[in-house]
């Protein structure tokens, strides 16, 4: 069986400990919020649709968080995660949330440089973060569950250039060393409660 012939259910089952965790929070009956965060090709998009399939939750995008481009700082490419705004991501969504309260925000739509529609977030018991950067320092001890998910470069590189096509190059040239200078400089993985490596997982 190829990677591509994967099933829904051969997936599911990769990510079965991840699931198991996520049901044990959730059956707390408390505000509690999850992070996903790891490489890019590595699935994390999958995972929150997965567990959003699967419980009552809001789920958050970090591509919502990026910073506008006239707040940017000179040199932002050798700042790890110079280009997000977790400023916004920690005082607007988990503040509130962790404290079982709605929240309203608006997304970044970075290739218009501008912000979308507002978003209200209903009050829900879980809440889960998926993106590369959700575990930046700046947005503080957010989480109850922090996972991180890999994949080897030879994987990556194809899911990638599957995907992104004609933009595939950009990754390559700006992010993903980007990300990986930010999981070098924070230890990213080997802070994280969970590593799921999703090499077989699609």
């Amino acid at each position: 069986m190829t990677e591509g012939e994967h099933s829904i259910e051969d997936r599911a089952r990769i990510f079965a400990p991840v699931l198991a965790q996520v049901k044990r929070l959730a059956d707390e009956g408390k505000p509690v919020a999850i992070a996903i965060d790891g490489r890019c090709g590595s699935g994390k998009t999958w995972l929150s649709g997965l567990i959003g399939d699967r419980f009552p939750c809001n789920i958050l995008h970090m591509d919502d968080f990026y910073l506008p481009f006239g707040r940017r700082a000179q040199g932002w490419e050798a700042v790890p995660g110079g280009n997000m705004d977790f400023r916004r991501l920690r005082d607007e969504l988990l503040i509130p949330i962790r404290a079982g309260e709605a929240a309203v925000y608006r997304a970044y739509l970075c290739p218009e440089d501008r912000f979308g529609e507002a978003r209200l977030l209903p009050v829900r018991n879980l809440t889960v973060v998926e993106g590369s950067y959700s575990r930046h320092p700046s947005v503080g001890e957010a989480y109850d569950l922090t996972i991180f998910l890999t994949c080897s470069r030879e994987v990556q590189r194809r899911r990638l250039a599957q995907r992104e096509g004609s933009r595939y190059a950009a990754f390559e040239e700006r992010w993903i060393p980007m990300e990986e200078n930010y999981f070098r400089c924070f230890d990213v993985e080997g802070t994280s409660h969970m590593v799921v490596d999703t090499g077989g997982a699609y």
